[in-house]
Order: C-alpha cells, then sequence, then structure tokens
C-alpha cells in the first residue's frame, strides 16, 4: 500500500503502527503540516492516517495548515471514498471535516483509561475484533461534542462519549492511542502543552511516574495495534 501519513508534531508518529507498515512492506508518505509542509497530491495513495498533536480545532483560523487538512480529509474521505484511520487529534479531524463539532472537555484524560465497545463497534470490521473492554492510552483535552451526520460510536466511556467512531463503511477515528512506544510517555512529557495537562489529571507525582506505570502495558498495546491493523486491511481488501 501507499500510505499518506499526517504528523502535527514529529514526536507524535505512527509508533508501532510504523513499524508494522515498513514490515509488511508498505510505503509512506509522512506529511509534518505543522512544520509547513504541504499535502500531495491525494492520487495514488490507499490509505489515509492522521496522527496526534497538540493543537486544538478551534485554532482553526489560527493555523493555516489545519484548515489545508480538513480540507483534504473531507475530499478523501467524503468525495473520494478512501479508507481513513484518524487517532486523537487526527480522531477529531474527521469529525470536524465531516460536519461535527469538536470542544474541550471538563478536564483532561490522560495516562490509562478503559474504554467499552458499543453494539455498533461489536459488529465493525475493525472493533469487533478486539474484546468488549479495553485498556487503552490516552493523552487529550478535548473530545467529539456532536457527531458528523452518518457517524456511528464505536467505543466510549465515562470521560469521553466517543473514544472510537466510524463513518460510512471506510473511516475511522479513535481517541486513544494504539500506536504508543517505550518512548512515547518520556517524548510526549517535553511537550509543554502535554506536560501540562499531564499535571492537571494525574497530579506531580503520578506524572512523574507515568512512564513506569505505561511500561508493563506496552506489549498489550502492540498487541492491539497488530491486531487492528490486521482487521484493517482485511476490511480494506473486502
Amino acid at each position: 500500500m501507499n500510505i499518506l501519513v499526517f504528523q502535527h508534531l514529529a514526536v507524535e508518529h505512527p509508533g508501532t503502527l510504523r513499524d508494522l507498515w515498513a514490515a509488511a512492506g508498505h510505503r509512506l508518505t509522512t506529511v509534518e503540516l505543522d512544520a509547513g509542509a504541504p499535502i500531495p497530491p491525494l492520487d495514488g495513495f490507499d490509505l489515509m492516517v492522521a496522527m496526534g498533536g497538540p493543537q486544538d480545532l478551534w485554532q482553526k483560523d489560527e493555523l493555516p495548515w489545519m484548515r489545508a487538512a480538513l480540507a483534504a480529509i473531507r475530499a478523501w474521505v467524503a468525495d473520494l471514498g478512501r479508507p481513513y484511520l484518524g487517532i486523537c487529534l487526527g480522531h477529531q479531524l474527521l469529525a470536524e471535516a465531516l460536519g461535527g463539532r469538536v470542544g474541550p472537555m471538563a478536564a483532561p484524560e490522560v495516562g490509562l483509561c478503559e474504554v467499552r465497545r458499543s453494539a455498533a463497534g461489536a459488529a465493525d470490521p475493525i472493533f469487533g475484533a478486539l474484546p468488549e473492554r479495553l485498556q487503552t492510552f490516552q493523552w487529550h483535552g478535548a473530545e467529539i461534542t456532536t457527531l458528523p451526520e452518518g457517524a456511528v460510536v464505536l467505543a466510549e466511556n465515562a470521560a469521553c462519549g466517543a473514544q472510537a467512531i466510524r463513518w460510512g463503511r471506510h473511516a475511522w477515528g479513535m481517541q486513544f492511542h494504539i500506536e504508543i512506544t517505550e518512548t512515547t510517555v518520556a517524548d510526549w512529557q517535553e511537550i509543554p502543552a502535554y506536560a501540562e495537562s499531564l499535571r492537571r489529571a494525574l497530579g506531580e507525582a503520578r506524572a512523574a511516574g507515568l512512564a513506569a506505570e505505561v511500561a508493563p502495558h506496552l506489549d498489550a498495546f502492540r498487541a492491539t495495534a497488530t491486531r487492528m491493523n490486521a482487521a484493517l486491511a482485511r476490511a480494506m481488501a473486502g
């Protein structure tokens, strides 16, 4: 496959998914939008993937690249009908690109959090391959507040009602991070906006120990990423 990846922060990359794609022989074109990289013509790509970032959707008038990303996602998903996967900010971009809305949460959701699969999730080609209750890694202070028309919720929890969505039959978004690696927590703690949300959510003491708290779950997260990637490949092939 030819995969187009939108990044909004250099350290927020596809992680374990990138490793899986490389092992499968897929070709990645990464566009670092926050650094001013232009979006290439969409012809020739098989999958669009949008990663997370510290930016928020209500900054779209201040960030010209975000407007361009929204237009490209809308064209890719709604006009061309091509497969899409969004993670965290990429999940929120999908919603707004298709007419939904994103807003701030009452409190950030950071660290280890369980999500529950919905009935629609149980029937979904990707989320149907996962357990009904799934341990996830989160780091966000915004959430989808209004679903776009045609979207269904695939997973949820008390903190966030749209932990994962699907639009149509070919576009998926998830608020949580399946892609994290051994260095993710340390890398993200260096980002001021992330460090602040971490302290707000967990307090100073627990924030300092987050990497150690997450480490025992990395193998399970990698297994989830592997299962979801395989299910996505099957859905695209079918």
